[in-house]
Order: structure tokens, then C-alpha cells, then sequence
């Protein structure tokens, strides 16, 4: 507690940063055990929740960013959770963890807290925690605006798969990241085990930062695949498409149906994550039952309806 006011950590990054299977990590070692857990999605379709089952408590705010149309949401369950810590429970809780979506500012979130009259005497909003993926990071600070902006905000950030980065690449995203974020505590991390902070001196340059525009917005999809859908049909399609538009397409996950079971189906960019099996009693999994039979496209130049036309033409659904 901090003057009777209960900790929030807010946890950013960018989409496909791997906050999830960080925080998934931290739980299994431990880590924020009396927290109550609170993931946030953009889409309608809660996907992140099902790798967090070690959550002492867990609540899912689906549907809208938690710094804009889901703002009203966030600011509603925290005074719930405020008032279900306070009283005869007191001492029960050691504080809150937010899991933003991969579209949210923490700043805008942490701005939003400290406006409202009765959280701001409640809760006391730590610095945000930012993950970055070290392959992708240095990409992303030169070409997505809220990349940058989500590490501006950041007192410490962590990246992620540092062991997939060249040594090179990896320097210069420090030297980038000590020139943006100055008093950032920075960190690796592979599969949640930390690693050595290579030593990178004043002769690394940092990455040069263009100015950035906003550009098209980035949006969520759902699409209805159907719960007996075809898994070889689903999955050869998705690896065409990801080929043919990779730079649109920024993140894929959802709840399928194949032979070996019910999958957690993932991607970041053109990379597809090994599918992970999921239990198929929902009372084993936190949060929510998972909508099985949708996956979430999020990206940019993106047309639903051409999306599901593209999916029905190819697995023959479209003749049912």
C-alpha cells in the first residue's frame, strides 16, 4: 500500500509485444500472486485471459481500448475492485496489474485515473512497464507512432526474444531506447527468464526517429470460422494470407477446433506461434469461456467483407 492507496501496474506494448505470455511467466514463478489481473482487449473476441490461469483473480474488459472506448469500462471496474479491497477485505490485495491492449497509450490511462475524484484517492499508478519485441522493436520506433509513444511513456522497459535479434540490432534498439526514454530501466527477457544487459556504449548511434504521422488506423476483425471448420483448409489459408499481406495484417489469434483439440491460435506479422491446446472444460480456463470457431484479424487496410469472402471461397462455405 502507498498512503492506504492501493498499486496499479500498468503493462503496455505494442501488438504482439508479448505481455501476456510475460505476465503468464511472472504468475507461474509467482510473481503479482495477490494481484487482481485485469486484461483488456480492443476486439470483442478475449483471447489473452486463456494463458493466465494462475491469476489469484482475473476480470477481462473486452471490446474497446482502455484509453478511449473502453475507457469508461476500466475506470468503472476499478472502483469495484477498490471497494471490494477496502473494509473487512483490506490487506487481502497487494495491488492491481492492467494488461492494455496492444493499441492503448498508458499515459492516456494513467491521465484518466489521476482525473477521476475517486481513484486518484485510491489507487497509486506506478510507472508503466513496457514490453518491445527485440527483432521488431527497432522497426516499429521508426514506423508506428504509437510504438513510440507507448515507450515515451515507459519507466521501465523490457524486451522480449533478445536471443532472436543480432547483436547489432539489439545495440542500437538500447542506444534508441536510452535516447527516447532517458530514465527507463531497461531489461531482456527469453521465455520470462531474464538475461545479461549487453554493455552498448556511446559509439552505438541510435536509431534515426523521423517524425511520424498518423497513418490508416488500425482495426480489429472477427471472423466467423465455424466450430467443425476444416483445420488444414484454415490453416493453409491463413499462411497465404499472411504471406500476401503481412504488412497489413499485424496480429491473428483466436479459439479453433482441430484434431489434437480446442487450439489458442496466434500470430505477430507473418510469424505463426505454435498452437497451444486448451482444456476443454471452461471452467478450467480464467476469465471468460473463449468464443470457439472466431479468430481476430488486426491490422490495417483490412475489409472484413473481403475477409470472410476470401475464407468461404476457400474452404467451400460459401456453396453450404
Amino acid at each position: 500500500m502507498n498512503a492506504g492507496r492501493l498499486p496499479l501496474t500498468i503493462l503496455g506494448g505494442f501488438l504482439g509485444a508479448g505481455k501476456s505470455t510475460w505476465l503468464r511467466h511472472r504468475l507461474h514463478e509467482g510473481g503479482f500472486g495477490r494481484h487482481h489481473i485485469l486484461v483488456n482487449e480492443a476486439a470483442e473476441t478475449p483471447v489473452d485471459n486463456l494463458l493466465l490461469g494462475r491469476a489469484r483473480s482475473l476480470d477481462v474488459l473486452a471490446g474497446g481500448c482502455a484509453c478511449c472506448a473502453g475507457k469508461d469500462a476500466l475506470l468503472a471496474k476499478l472502483r469495484d475492485i477498490c471497494d471490494s479491497a477496502s473494509g473487512e477485505a483490506a490487506g487481502e490485495l497487494d495491488g492491481i496489474l492492467l494488461e492494455t491492449s496492444g493499441l492503448a497509450d498508458p499515459l492516456a490511462i494513467a491521465n484518466a485515473i489521476a482525473g477521476d475524484p475517486v481513484l486518484v484517492r485510491r489507487l497509486s499508478v506506478a510507472g508503466p512497464v513496457v514490453l518491445m519485441d527485440a527483432s521488431l522493436g527497432a522497426e516499429q520506433l521508426v514506423t508506428e507512432p504509437l510504438a513510440r509513444a507507448q515507450v515515451e511513456t515507459a519507466t521501465r522497459v523490457i524486451l522480449r526474444k533478445p536471443d532472436a535479434a543480432s547483436p547489432q540490432t539489439l545495440a542500437r534498439l538500447i542506444a534508441t531506447l536510452r535516447k527516447i526514454t532517458p530514465g527507463a530501466e531497461i531489461s531482456l527477457a527469453e521465455r520470462g527468464v531474464p538475461r545479461a544487459l549487453p554493455t552498448v556504449g556511446p559509439e552505438v548511434p541510435p536509431l534515426p526517429l523521423p517524425a511520424l504521422a498518423r497513418g490508416m488506423p488500425i482495426l480489429a476483425h472477427r471472423l466467423p470460422i465455424g466450430t467443425e471448420g476444416d483445420w488444414i483448409a484454415l490453416s493453409t489459408w491463413l499462411s497465404a494470407l499472411l504471406v500476401a499481406r503481412g504488412d497489413d495484417v499485424i496480429r491473428v489469434k483466436g479459439v479453433v477446433r482441430a484434431p489434437a483439440g480446442r487450439l489458442l491460435l496466434q500470430s505477430v506479422r507473418r510469424s505463426m506461434q505454435p498452437p497451444e491446446i486448451l482444456p476443454d472444460n471452461d471452467g478450467d480456463l480464467p476469465g471468460p469461456p473463449p468464443q470457439e470457431g472466431v479468430i481476430v484479424l488486426i491490422g490495417r487496410n483490412l475489409e472484413a467483407d473481403l475477409l470472410a469472402r476470401s475464407w468461404e471461397r476457400f474452404s467451400g462455405q460459401g456453396g453450404k
